[in-house]
Order: structure tokens, then C-alpha cells, then sequence
């Protein structure tokens, strides 16, 4: 069946970086634009980054660009998003999920979710 798995969160102080990742199986990943989002308690779900099957399309929130990156690696079937110079508001559940939608001025989520990672910025 489909399955997303989310790895990489933790503890960090600001300032820090982490590197998540989402191992995609069950479907024919290559072919579909994956996402990140995040939600922190008593705050709407946030669309952060996505990536187009190919790679060749990314798309970043305001909130993110200039900080986070994100890449992919069709033979392994993963999605990393690279955190780096991260702040207290960037503290949230952070899920990778397939995408019906990824670039231009945002992103919008598709039917497979993973689990979530929790990541935790505080000194």
C-alpha cells in the first residue's frame, strides 16, 4: 500500500539546522510532486515546500525561502527538506504528503499523508 515515512526531526537551537526526510513506497513516486507541510498547536496546517516528480519545479512559503531547501532522489525514492537557520516559530509537527498541486504561489495537498516528525526549535 501507499506509504509515506518521515524521518529527521528533533531538538534544535536556533540558529540550528535538520535534514527531513520522506521514503516514499507503494506508488510510482517519481511521477509525483511531493510536499511538506507543518502544523503547530492552535495553527492552521502550512504548506512549506513541495518538489515536482521530476525536480524540476520547487516551490518555498515566504516563510521558509532563503532557509529551507528541498530536493529529491527518485532512486531511492525520498524527498529531504533541509532546515537550516531555524527560529522558535518554525517549532511543528512536519509532514510530508503527495501533492495535487505544487508550485506557482503554493502548494495544495493531495490523498497520502506520512506520519509526521516532530521538530522542536528552543534553546
Amino acid at each position: 500500500q501507499v506509504q509515506l515515512v518521515e524521518s529527521g526531526g528533533g531538538l534544535v537551537q536556533p540558529g540550528g539546522s535538520l535534514r527531513l526526510s520522506c521514503v516514499a513506497s507503494g506508488f510510482a513516486s517519481r511521477y509525483v510532486a511531493i510536499g511538506w507541510f507543518r502544523q503547530a498547536p492552535g495553527k492552521e496546517r502550512e504548506g512549506v515546500s513541495c518538489i515536482s516528480g521530476r525536480g524540476d519545479i520547487r516551490y518555498y512559503a515566504d516563510s521558509v525561502k532563503g532557509r529551507f531547501s528541498i530536493s529529491r532522489d527518485n532512486a531511492k525514492n525520498t524527498v529531504d527538506l533541509q532546515m537550516n537557520s531555524l527560529k522558535p516559530e518554525d517549532t511543528a509537527t512536519y509532514y510530508c504528503a503527495t501533492t495535487s498541486r505544487c508550485g506557482g504561489e503554493s502548494v495544495v495537498a493531495g490523498t497520502y499523508w506520512g506520519q509526521g516528525t516532530q521538530v522542536t526549535v528552543s534553546s
